[in-house]
């Protein structure tokens, strides 16, 4: 084992040596000891453009800030079940393949359906999958991929499922408090350097619990501690608002995001877009919304048009008008990009909202439906 070289003091402590010359001695030293880069100054960097890949949902891109999300950085995604979590995590894989990126899923769920993977534009035959037994094997398999360095984005669905050995190998009812905090918080320390040095995106997709007993403010949290809310630098709350039918039938979900939280450019915004069953994230039902948010695409009562020319009576007549018309599409869609700053600044949600906003569920976790809320509306 190599002995590092300790720094010869003495002629600062004889005081033949002033405090700027000092500096440059230790940094020096130091890069020999640990290599370069291994302390600069903050200002260096300052012109180093974070590297970002887009999620799938123009509105939300424009929300983050800088395009998607960050490179080389710690992703939250978490809502209630079946809100989007997996889909927005597989339309970002999807995206880094186009891409020419490696991507990797750690399926702790062990419910990752291929067949809607393909629908979403994920290369399945590309995506490396592990479906581990433990929560100890799940994340030593992130922590060997990330430190590779081969690896564009790592998806971990989800922490909940996250099962430390020991609760695995305990007895049903046993007590077992703190362990998924304790081994997230473990691995959060390990992963977070290997993370920035591998420009590695790990995405990990949480669910929500409540807190027992809290008569004020907001009843929810996440699984597996404290920890990742620290170490994250997007953290992304999703949530189903509403249900998009074609006639009787079901045929996808309104869903919101909301960024709680961003390291890389201001948070707090909040966009809404549709998820379509089969499909994933409808682009061009966003290009109609933005479009509008930003005096794009004109409404005038239920007619909608671009350019002078309609392009539709009502939004779903809209949509099926610019799938048919991708050219329109793209001049909607590049006019919006160009628009990005003024419309970012309509997306602030209000910050002190709590981390749900939307509705919530009664003690079956269930949502209120029209007529319940009819109802709730009368008995006041």
């Amino acid at each position: 084992m190599t002995t590092m070289e300790r720094p010869d003091w003495t002629v600062l402590e004889g005081g033949k040596m002033d405090k700027k010359q000092a500096l440059e001695h230790a940094l020096q030293q130091i890069d020999k000891n640990f290599g370069k880069g291994s302390i600069m100054r903050l200002g260096a960097n300052e012109k180093v453009d974070i590297e970002a890949i887009p999620t799938g949902s123009l509105g939300l891109d424009i929300a983050l800030g800088i395009g998607g999300l960050p490179k080389g950085r710690i992703i939250e995604i978490y809502g209630p079940e079946s809100s989007g979590k997996t889909t927005l995590a597989l339309h970002v894989v999807a995206e880094a393949q186009k891409r020419g990126g490696i991507c990797a899923f750690v399926d702790a769920e062990h419910a990752i359906d291929p067949g809607y993977a393909k629908k979403l534009g994920v290369k399945v035959e590309d995506l490396l999958i592990s479906q581990p037994d433990t929560g100890e094997q799940a994340l030593e398999i992130a922590d060997t991929l990330v430190r590779s360095g081969a690896i564009d984005v790592l998806v971990v669905d989800s922490v909940a499922a996250l099962t430390p050995k020991a609760e695995l190998e305990g007895e049903m009812g046993d007590s077992l408090p703190g362990l998924q905090a304790r081994l997230m918080s473990q691995a959060l320390r390990k992963l977070t350097g290997s993370i920035s040095k591998s420009k590695c995106m790990v995405i990990f997709i949480n669910q929500i619990r409540m807190k027992i007993g809290i008569m004020f403010g907001n009843p929810e949290t996440t699984t597996g501690g404290n920890a990742l809310k620290f170490y994250a630098s997007v953290r992304l709350d999703i949530r189903r608002i509403g249900q998009i039918k074609e006639r009787e039938e079901t045929v996808g979900n309104q869903t919101r995001v909301k960024v709680v939280k961003n390291k890389v450019a201001p948070p707090f915004k909040q966009v809404e877009f549709d998820i379509m069953y089969g499909e994933g994230v409808s682009k061009v039902g966003e290009l109609i919304d933005i479009g509008v948010k930003a005096g794009i695409v004109e409404k005038s009562g239920a007619w909608l048009s671009y350019n002078g020319d309609r392009i539709g009576q009502g939004r779903e007549n809209a949509k099926t008008y610019l799938k048919e018309n991708p050219r329109i599409a793209n001049e909607i869609e590049n006019a919006i990009r160009a628009s990005a700053g003024l419309i970012v600044e309509k997306m602030l949600a209000n910050p002190d909202a709590g981390e749900d906003d939307g509705e919530q569920p009664d003690e079956d976790g269930v949502l209120p439906d029209e007529d319940t809320k009819k109802v709730a509306k009368g008995k006041r």
